[in-house]
């Protein structure tokens, strides 16, 4: 801005923008977090990719090739794994837009055997769920969260449960989603 005494004056933009715009989503800031782990030395987690089997690629030319049809192969598992301080770790994402619970329906039945025997094997399993709406990350452990699920008569996991009985991950510049600080401090690794 130019002010009459010639001098010039610089404005910075005061606005503050909330937990919850960001702008990067629950496997964005993962992803972000899991680089930092992995530069620092302190984990090797990395996210699964989706197994699938193409079936039709358009190749217009060599660089340009496209895929235009695939399936999945089989049913994922969870979506990130790896190690740290010699513990297997094995977790899922969810990211929600509701206000009040997270719904069943966003686990899927192969992900819960899944869990079920990654716990059997001693692992550290949990459930990372972004409640948009509050702008807030928490970390479920996945034997607390079996348990409600095979005990609950109703089809979600209320947010009063979630806050009482999830782990907050607090959020910063580096590490958007330290969900390895909440590990610390529950699994004493």
């Amino acid at each position: 801005m130019n002010y009459p005494n010639g001098k010039r004056k610089t404005v910075i933009n005061t606005v503050k923008t909330s937990v919850s715009n960001r702008g990067m989503s629950l496997e964005e800031d993962i992803n972000t977090s899991n680089a930092f782990y992995l530069a620092s030395d302190e984990a090797i987690i990395h996210k699964k990719p989706t197994p699938i089997t193409i079936v039709k690629v358009d190749y217009p030319t060599r660089n340009k090739a496209k895929i235009t049809e695939a399936y999945f192969k089989l049913p994922s598992t969870t979506d990130y794994n790896g190690i740290y301080k010699g513990r297997y770790i094995d977790f899922e994402a969810k990211e929600i837009a509701s206000a009040t619970a997270f719904p069943f329906a966003c686990i899927h039945a192969h992900q819960i055997k899944h869990l079920e025997g990654v716990l059997r094997h001693g692992a550290i399993a949990f459930i990372i769920i972004r409640m948009s709406h509050y702008g807030i990350d928490y970390l479920i452990k996945a034997e607390d969260f079996l348990n409600y699920y095979k005990n609950a008569d109703r089809k979600s996991l209320p947010y009063s449960w979630i806050k009482e009985n999830g782990y907050e991950i607090k959020y910063s510049y580096q590490k958007p989603c330290d969900y390895l600080r909440v590990i610390k401090e529950i699994y004493e690794v």
